[in-house]
């Protein structure tokens, strides 16, 4: 074997990695904040709205589950503009994203909502609190606890699957890795550079959300068992 390793190189172009990277970020956490709105909004249309409500979300569910991310990336792309709707590389990247992780997080949503027992809700009722309160404090705070592994998982691989839109020269991390391995040749440098960039970036990302659990469940982790000490 008598490839030689040129790291120095691939390295000189840090600087486009990194805004490579960082697009990769952008377009992975505005997706993350605009799927969960839209997985929030779609499980409790499922859940609470009228049966004709439900049937369309559960049509854009099943639709988009059941579909390649690519292929939704092409048709809004390159297919949507046949019909006069024309988005930019990135902002077809961040739609794609964002309803594709919408229609993931609309189930994982609604199977928490649906693991708490209905008596909950009547005991919110009982107490006088209003709809909003019973679904913020006793529906979907434990709901989200019960699907707060599930989700986050789904938010990485949400990460990792960005990349799938540097076919449309969206420049992100892949993209940038592409353009870079075209002009100087060196692909197993980039692409080791390129994977380790998504390594640190998964592995950031599931620290942060396993803090930002810490944060939102250790009161209910605190008072559960002191609850269940008093006997209650």
């Amino acid at each position: 074997m008598s490839y030689r390793f040129q790291f120095d190189v691939v390295l000189a172009q840090s600087d486009r990695f990194i805004e490579g990277a960082a697009l990769t970020l952008q377009l992975s956490g505005e997706a993350i904040v605009f799927g969960t709105v839209i997985g929030i909004l779609g499980a409790l249309a499922r859940t609470e709205g009228p049966r004709w409500l439900d049937w369309i979300v559960g049509a854009y569910v099943e639709v988009i589950r059941n579909t390649p991310l690519l292929v939704q990336v092409f048709l809004l792309f390159f297919g949507l503009p046949a019909v006069g709707v024309k988005f930019t590389a990135t902002e077809a990247a961040l739609f794609a994203l964002t309803v594709n992780l919408g229609a993931y997080a609309t189930e994982i949503i609604r199977a928490g909502i649906e693991a708490i027992p209905h008596t909950q809700f009547e005991a919110g009722l009982s107490l006088s609190l209003t709809r909003l309160q019973i679904f913020r404090h006793i529906i979907f705070m434990p709901a989200l606890e019960i699907i707060y592994p599930a989700l986050g998982a789904q938010f990485t691989l949400t990460l990792l699957a960005s990349s799938i839109v540097s076919v449309v020269a969206a420049n992100e991390l892949t993209t940038v890795a592409q353009i870079i391995e075209g002009e100087t040749f060196r692909s197993i440098e980039v692409y080791t550079i390129t994977t380790l960039l998504y390594i640190a970036m998964a592995l950031g990302l599931r620290s942060i959300l396993a803090l930002l659990g810490l944060v939102l469940f250790r009161r209910r982790r605190v008072v559960q068992p002191q609850v269940r000490m008093s006997g209650i």
